[in-house]
């Protein structure tokens, strides 16, 4: 098997921690991993808030693909797939592969909270509003498609405010401007309000691979989401 080095990016109100399980695998199986935390994120949760955006975060992604000697697998998660879309057409020499799991695909001058169903984005909308346009507080882990009591239970203490700018803040380049092999993973096993990006992604030719996963499978089942960043994808359907 081909060693990797797989950069895993966080989406909202995560930190790098949500991928342990998953890169502990990977590891195990010879590759590296990296898994950044976004800037107000994670273990950086106390940096000012207000002044973060999506071009922050795109910011962060690409200095982190600029210390790797060798090209790499950029992935995505939910929020993430804004970044690392962005990241892999800034970068495109330092990534071998994109993949967005059941995450935002966006074109050229799209915003995150464009791309939310209109109720989503309302509630979004409200809760940024309630910070002075500062943050968005965590959704609760059942609205992710999470029934396991035992990770909401974990997981819940551990999320944090997420930057409000960076929903608001429209991304410079898109997924028609991605030039390096991608991959588009649906998580099928929940309402995902994802799957206009899954049939964009097919639209543009991508590698797509629906699973049988809630959204935060990486942590409700790491086994699957490491398999769905292993295995050769299903090409999409004419």
């Amino acid at each position: 098997m081909k060693r990797n080095r797989y950069v895993l990016i966080h989406g909202a109100w995560h930190g790098g921690w949500c991928w342990d399980a998953v890169a502990q695998q990977l590891e195990a199986l010879g590759h590296e991993v990296l898994r950044p935390d976004l800037s107000g994120l994670g273990s950086r949760a106390d940096e000012d808030l207000g002044a973060i955006g999506l071009s922050t975060h795109v910011a962060d992604v690409i200095e982190v693909l600029g210390g790797c000697p060798e090209p790499v697998i950029l992935v995505g998660h939910s929020y993430a797939g804004m970044v690392a879309t962005e990241a892999a057409v800034a970068a495109p020499d330092k990534v071998a592969k994109l993949i967005v799991l059941d995450g935002f695909l966006p074109e050229q001058g799209e915003a995150a909270i464009d791309l939310l169903p209109d109720r989503a984005a309302g509630h979004y909308r409200e809760a940024a509003d309630a910070t002075g346009g500062r943050s968005i507080a965590p959704r609760p882990m059942a609205n992710l498609g999470v029934t396991d009591e035992a990770v909401i239970r974990e997981t819940t203490p551990r999320l944090t405010p997420h930057p409000a700018a960076t929903y608001f803040e429209a991304a410079v380049h898109g997924a028609s401007d991605v030039q390096v092999p991608a991959e588009f993973v649906l998580c099928a096993g929940w309402s995902s309000p994802f799957s206009t990006s899954e049939q964009r992604a097919k639209d543009l030719g991508w590698d797509i691979r629906p699973i049988d996963g809630d959204h935060e499978v990486m942590l409700t089942d790491p086994d699957l989401a490491t398999s769905a960043l292993l295995s050769p994808p299903r090409a999409p359907s004419a």
